[in-house]
């Protein structure tokens, strides 16, 4: 044994000392010092500063896998945008007011647009002399290096080619993975009550700010009227025709939660809120004081009872002078209608074992309710933009009957597209009489879902996991044909936690994919004749 592995050895050695492997040896060297070179460079040097409106911008470059850029505005937060992919990292820090440029600003009332519109000019060539800067710097860094290690002039010129190489070939990779819609859906974090401020109007997003260009302009010019002003208030006045829900559920007894709800009402300028259920633990008549919260928040609150919510408490609700509770029953809200009905189950001791076949209409109570609902909304002569369930097993009747469905009881937040419903058949049924060449064919209506997490950290059950639950909202905006333009998802870190996060959504970004009913307690929209449902 000892033998073979001498003899093994020896022939390591050899192959070693081989001059096609002294080769490899120096080439990967040099190849290690370029790459030291690149990132000492970029670390160190890939700064620069611009003007950009009434700020000293602070822009730098550095390694990354996932790329992105972030803009920092202290003391209000930071945007996150996915705007490239790696390996390199935009920051703009603009952090810095020009205070000559702030007092022209205040004594100008037109000099904020005209800051708007010099804007992505002025970022454009900042961004570009900063790739600039980043590849000399790298490129001198490796030649330094090289030369103080190999002291071998071809050495030195093949650490500086690839040094040239790998900053051109990332700068390239950057620009052509440019996501110009990214602007679109920033992810907003730092202080609360300042996101809207931050992050604009969605409306106008939605409508308006098709552009990569326009929209940056608007940021810069929303960012400046913040600091001249020196306010934290919201920049944008609501379009007169925006409507803004705030969609709350399963608050769980939490009493944290009112302040929340009503910090983001002022900020957001919410024109009522939305309760999908479990605003209490037990439905007990000691907890019915809990809702008396509701009368402060000084706008509509809309509610449906949810499984741990009591007749009791929904009484408790209905009593509020700015609640409605809403129980197959509709209102209106700014010219938008809102259907709902309450949770068919009283489970407070959290028992999920419903009588019947959860998947037939005529035995599943959560089928049975969802379809009730949807007669109620058929048979309306308004049209109804919305409407508000508890369990989401409730909404597959609702399925191509409204656009939008709201939700709660998972504590998990979940945005999906429902399954069309399925077209029931019988061989007796008389044939489907064929239109005539006159008659209009209408596209069957799509059914958004948007479930909703708990809001109130799930109460003392959210401190029953190793890491306590998050508080979850979102507000929505509605246009005038109660159409959902766009929603911001609010996070809030749970119990002993101080972390907020905001992510917008802007409608018809991206494809939102059909779900599979069955994720939600194995229920289907419909169940075909002679069809038995799938084995689980």
């Amino acid at each position: 044994m000892n033998e073979k592995i001498s003899v093994a050895a020896a022939a390591v050695r050899r192959t070693w000392a081989r001059p096609w492997a002294h080769r490899l040896r120096i080439w990967a060297a040099v190849l290690a010092v370029s790459l030291l070179g690149v990132f000492v460079g970029t670390m160190l040097f890939a700064q620069s500063q611009i003007a950009v409106g009434p700020f000293r911008a602070d822009m730098s470059i550095s390694p990354s896998i996932k790329g992105g850029t972030e803009v920092d505005i202290p003391p209000l937060g930071s945007l996150h945008l996915d705007s490239h992919d790696g390996p390199i990292h935009l920051k703009v820090d603009l952090g810095a007011l020009d205070q000559e440029r702030t007092e022209a600003l205040i004594d100008d009332p037109t000099a904020i647009s005209a800051a708007g519109q010099s804007a992505v000019d002025d970022v454009t060539k900042g961004v570009l002399q900063l790739g600039l800067r980043a590849m000399g710097a790298a490129i001198v860094c490796a030649l330094i290096l090289s030369a103080l290690i190999f002291r071998n002039i071809r050495r030195v010129a093949a650490a500086g080619i690839l040094a040239l190489v790998v900053t051109g070939g990332s700068l390239a990779l950057a620009v052509g993975t440019i996501r110009p819609d990214s602007v679109s859906e920033p992810r907003y974090e730092g202080l609360l009550v300042n996101a809207p401020a931050v992050v604009g109007d969605a409306r106008r997003i939605a409508d308006n700010y098709g552009r990569y260009s326009d929209q940056l302009q608007q940021l810069v010019s929303n960012v400046s009227r913040i600091y001249t002003t020196v306010s934290a208030l919201p920049v944008f006045d609501p379009a007169g025709n925006t409507t803004r829900l705030l969609h709350v559920s399963d608050l769980h007894l939490n009493p944290s939660s009112w302040g929340v709800i009503e910090t983001v009402i002022k900020q957001w300028d919410i024109d009522a809120v939305v309760d999908t259920g479990d605003i209490v633990d037990w439905g007990s008549g000691a907890e019915t004081s809990y809702v008396s919260a509701i009368g402060q928040l000084g706008v509509p609150y809309i509610y449906v009872r949810g499984n741990h919510d009591s007749l009791a408490i929904q009484a408790a609700v209905a009593r509020q002078k700015n609640a409605k509770v809403l129980d197959d029953s509709m209102v209106t809200v700014n010219g938008l209608t809102i259907a709902g009905i309450g949770d068919p189950e009283f489970t407070p001791d959290k028992s999920e074992n419903p009588p019947g076949n959860a998947d037939d209409l005529g035995s599943s109570p959560m089928l049975a309710s969802g379809e009730k609902l949807a007669t109620t909304i058929r048979e309306s002569k308004t049209k109804v933009g919305m409407a508000m369930v508890h369990d989401p097993a409730m909404a597959p009747p609702l399925s191509g009957v409204v656009p939008l469905v709201l939700a709660g009881h998972l504590h998990k937040r979940e945005v999906r597209m429902l399954a069309a419903p399925a077209l029931e058949a019988s061989p007796s049924a008389a044939p489907t009489p064929v239109p005539s060449p006159s008659a209009t064919t209408q596209a069957p209506m799509e059914t958004r879902l948007m479930v909703q997490g708990s809001t109130g950290g799930a109460g003392l059950r959210g401190l029953e996991d190793d890491e306590p639950t998050p508080l979850m909202m979102s507000v929505l905006y509605f246009d005038e044909n109660q159409a959902l333009k766009a929603y911001d998802d609010i996070q809030l870190g749970g119990t002993g936690e101080q972390n907020v996060t905001m992510q917008r959504k802007v409608i018809g970004t991206e494809p939102e994919p059909t779900t599979n009913p069955s994720v939600f307690s194995g229920v289907t929209p419909a169940i075909r004749p002679n069809n038995p449902p799938p084995s689980r």
